[in-house]
């Protein structure tokens, strides 16, 4: 199956990676057309082959609003929102590592744990905001989200990206995601957790 094109124009990537300055790669997720079909969770287990239990990509489910009175118009709205990893810029998960397994890369800004390090102690589960890390209990390890830099490196887009039926996901680097934002939507949700600075962007619902 051909790959499909980035979302972000190729030449826009190219353009802010010419550019000096530390880089960060990571995705915009627009909730406003996201349908919960769970594809991105599917396909990254499929990459990754991940064992039952871990999940680097998690679709949570989230209503807002009553139905109390049949007689009413309903006030009830439904969405769905991804949960992958959010390679911060100040992972709590690698200041919480006891045995340095955990690094954010120079050149991307990718955050990696190193299993041939990891001791499976969980700390850095506990301190995430987010819930990225997971517990392989099989490997008795932490694993996570890498972005699929293993598809970076051969020049494809992430799994989930290239699976999204509903084009949610927009991948590419921090800077030129956010101005991309600002002409589509001109309106972010915030994640409310300045202390890791997350560099996944959400925007939507309306």
């Amino acid at each position: 199956m051909a790959e499909r094109e980035a979302i972000v124009p190729r030449e826009v990537i190219e353009r802010s990676f010419a550019k000096k300055g530390a880089k960060q790669l990571t995705l915009w997720i627009d909730l406003e057309t996201c349908v919960g079909c769970n594809a991105c969770t599917l396909a990254c287990k499929s990459e990754n082959n991940t064992p039952v239990g871990v999940d680097y990509n998690r679709v949570i489910e989230i209503e807002e609003g009553e139905f109390r009175d049949p007689k009413s118009r309903p006030e009830v709205n439904v969405y769905f929102v991804p949960m992958p990893c959010m390679h911060c810029g100040r992972p709590a998960c690698l200041a919480a590592c006891p045995v340095g397994a955990i690094t954010k890369r120079e050149e991307d800004g990718v955050v990696l744990i190193n299993k041939d390090r990891c001791i499976g102690c969980r700390y850095c589960a506990w301190a995430c905001p987010y819930g990225a890390p997971q517990f392989n209990a099989e490997d008795k390890v932490m694993e996570k989200c890498t972005l699929c830099v293993h598809r970076l490196e051969k020049g494809l887009l992430p799994a989930c990206v290239t699976t999204c039926i509903a084009r949610t996901r927009y991948f590419g680097e921090l800077n030129e995601l956010t101005m991309l934002i600002r002409e589509k939507r001109a309106r972010r949700v915030s994640l409310g957790s300045g202390a890791t600075d997350p560099s996944l962007q959400y925007s939507g619902p309306k």
